[in-house]
């Protein structure tokens, strides 16, 4: 059991605060440097919402609703006003804030609110809606990835160190390997062809699908097997990262003094390997892990579209192929939180996980 004194506590606070304030810069960068490049693109979002043969007047009435005529620094500050928990507002502005809390000063209104992503140019809807639609879809489809990864990569990883330098190490190595060097898309088109195409009428895999669908009574339903593919195309690579990490690890570990000692006292080669070995060993795996689960949210986008499956990722490129901005911009944003809570997440955890590590 671990022991922390007050000044551990009091270091591990101000080193989350620190690391809370470097997350809301890093935010703040990625929304000023992804709208200066959305924003100067020659596309225009109020042409492609009317079509190629919109009236001219008719387009600029849409561009000025939606502010595009503005300059550049003016669509930048207002953009992170609206997605910024805490700003200044307005009667007319708090109708689509929907504020939790507002206190009046003079003419303005200080305002503690939930994110506002705006809404899509193509379908209208709220983007807080589409992600709270879509995110769930791809968040399963990733869970079940890095489930699946860290399952096969950490006993793949163990058996190669403990059968070091043999033909078992060897093959393990190999595997992994090749499945690192694949990019999912690759391996999703392979899949695809060989499972669902060429052998479909054996497997019951269908090349695309999403993971829900109607029945014959226009039910939702969940469909599971539409999860095999995709799940195998994302948790390969990330298979290959676990097995070779926990390999190095766990040779690092058994080589240990503290190891040879518990050997010597007459301790079981299982209480040796996994109790005090493999225990110690997955300090760098599970760090991986957390960062991995945040890289096949954002990695499922090239997974979903070989699929069809119906997820964030699938969304976001139908509305680059609209440029719908604030559908792009949301979604940007969203994989920045997720990359910077996981990454807070993981140090923490890793901190607690590792006794010798202490936060200053």
């Amino acid at each position: 059991m671990l022991f922390y004194t007050t000044e551990t506590y009091l270091g591990m606070i101000r080193y989350i605060v620190k690391r809370l304030l470097y997350g809301i810069g890093v935010m703040v960068a990625i929304v000023f440097i992804v709208t200066s490049i959305i924003y100067n693109a020659s596309v225009d979002p109020a042409e492609m919402t009317f079509g190629q043969r919109a009236d001219t007047g008719d387009i600029e009435a849409k561009r000025k609703e939606l502010g595009l005529d503005q300059p550049l620094y003016i669509q930048q500050l207002n953009y992170l006003r609206d997605v910024s928990p805490v700003s200044f507002s307005s009667d007319e502005l708090n109708k689509k804030y929907q504020p939790i809390l507002s206190i009046p000063l003079g003419n303005k209104q200080l305002v503690f609110k939930l994110p506002y992503l705006r809404e899509s140019y193509q379908s209208g809807y709220q983007v807080s809606k589409i992600l709270k639609t879509k995110v769930p879809r791809t968040a399963i489809l990733a869970f079940f990835a890095i489930f699946l990864a860290t399952l096969i990569g950490i006993s793949l990883g163990v058996i190669a160190a403990l059968f070091h330098n043999t033909w078992i190490d060897n093959i393990a190595v190999v595997v992994s390997v090749l499945g690192y060097s694949l990019p999912s898309y690759v391996t999703a088109i392979i899949l695809a062809l060989f499972f669902a195409y060429y052998l479909g009428d054996y497997t019951g895999l269908s090349v695309t699908g999403g993971l829900t669908t109607l029945n014959d009574s226009g039910d939702e339903v969940i469909v599971w097997s539409n999860l095999i593919l995709p799940v195998l195309a994302l948790g390969i690579r990330p298979i290959g990262i676990f097995t070779q990490l926990t390999r190095s690890a766990m040779l690092d570990v058994l080589s240990q003094d503290y190891i040879r000692t518990a050997r010597s006292k007459g301790l079981s080669t299982f209480k040796v390997n996994f109790k005090h070995g493999l225990r110690n060993a997955l300090n760098p795996v599970s760090t991986s892990i957390t960062g991995w689960f945040a890289s096949l949210v954002a990695g499922a986008f090239f997974v979903e579209n070989v699929f069809s499956y119906d997820g964030l990722g699938l969304e976001t490129i139908r509305a680059l192929e609209t440029y719908d901005i604030p559908v792009i911009l949301g979604v940007v944003l969203f994989m920045g939180a997720t990359f910077v809570i996981i990454n807070i997440l993981s140090d923490i955890l890793y901190a607690f996980l590792d006794p010798r590590v202490r936060l200053s």
